[in-house]
């Protein structure tokens, strides 16, 4: 049995991971911070210990006794959120962690990271040569905490780093309002929908963390993605296959959904609620991102196994089963 100590696990990927490595055995340690909601992992044994990230006296000694690290912590891009928030939570936070892992003498360090920190990808699909090019706050900021990893491992941490990309799944609820606009028929493309993303299935992407945490090589990088990249309007039209509502036929140009967006933006500011479109969410849907996990595949023997309809099912089916669709 191992002994591993995780950060974010009451988030969606971390608590996939905590469930994971539950189910084989290890004994796992948890950071949280004192408000956040763990009881959808009240059936799983784990040792809880409170601490935020963000402070670093917090996280004294919270590591002591662990073989293994995972640091999942990390928030998703959203409107209306301060980019200085996502530097203090990312980078900060990073170097906190692994900080505190380095008086705890840990044995491998798993640094959770994303191919956002690329940018938006046209080409061929990038792989972990290519350079740093994050496009809006949330990527630059774990392009700096990327960038503190390396500065660790470089120093003799065993630090391992891992981008999964468009994490999507059973529990996810950051991309449950796509599945809801798909269904109300309010979901729309940009520019004919022809650009791409790379979406996860949750479980591929636990798989291919838990493998660069077991066999990567210290100081290396490993994209995790699913079997291959998707158009937006492939992705809109899987969704509403699996609910069963006709496919989406409206299409905006770029330019009409940023102005779009930036009215709901100022108008939601005003009211104090997110806005239900934003310039991040058009700049996504109109740009491309698509990643190689071939160096995944050969050093550490990863392959994903869902692809897209077989995932986007299996999400519909636990979002009806939660009520949410």
């Amino acid at each position: 049995m191992t002994k591993i100590a995780l950060t974010g696990a009451t988030g969606f990927v971390g608590g996939a991971l905590a469930r994971a490595l539950a189910a084989r055995g290890h004994e796992i340690i948890a950071l949280a911070r004192p408000l956040a909601r763990r009881d959808h992992l009240a059936d799983l044994p784990i040792t809880w210990v409170e601490g935020d990230v963000t402070d670093r006296k917090s996280l004294r000694g919270k590591f002591d006794g662990a073989d293994w690290l995972i640091h999942a912590a990390g928030m998703l891009g959203q409107a209306g959120v301060p980019e200085r928030a996502y530097f203090d939570l990312h980078e900060q936070g990073t170097n906190n962690v692994l900080a505190e892992a380095e008086t705890a003498v840990i044995q491998r360090i798993l640094h959770v990271s994303s191919p956002g920190v690329l940018g938006p990808v046209s080409g061929p699909p990038a792989d972990e040569t290519a350079p740093l090019a994050p496009s809006n706050p949330y990527e630059r900021s774990k392009a700096a905490a990327e960038q503190v990893a390396l500065v660790y491992a470089r120093g003799g941490l065993p630090v391992v780093i891992v981008r999964p990309e468009f994490i999507y799944g059973p529990g996810d609820l950051h991309v449950l309002g796509l599945f809801q606009v798909v269904r109300d028929g309010r979901f729309f493309t940009i520019s004919g929908g022809q650009h791409t993303c790379h979406p996860t299935y949750i479980a591929d992407a636990v798989t291919g963390m838990l493998l660069a945490l077991e066999r990567g090589r210290i100081g290396e990088i490993y994209h995790v993605a699913g079997p291959e990249p998707v158009t937006f309007r492939e992705l809109g039209e899987t969704i509403a296959a699996a609910l069963g509502v006709p496919p989406p036929r409206l299409n905006l140009s770029r330019s009409l959904a940023m102005a779009g967006a930036t009215g709901l933006e100022l108008l939601a500011r005003l009211l104090k609620k997110r806005p239900p479109l934003s310039r991040t969410g058009v700049a996504f849907f109109s740009e491309s991102r698509r990643f190689s996990w071939e160096k995944a595949h050969v050093e550490l023997g990863y392959t994903p196994n869902y692809d897209l309809p077989t995932g986007v099912a299996r999400t519909v089916a636990w979002y009806k089963e939660q009520k949410l669709l």
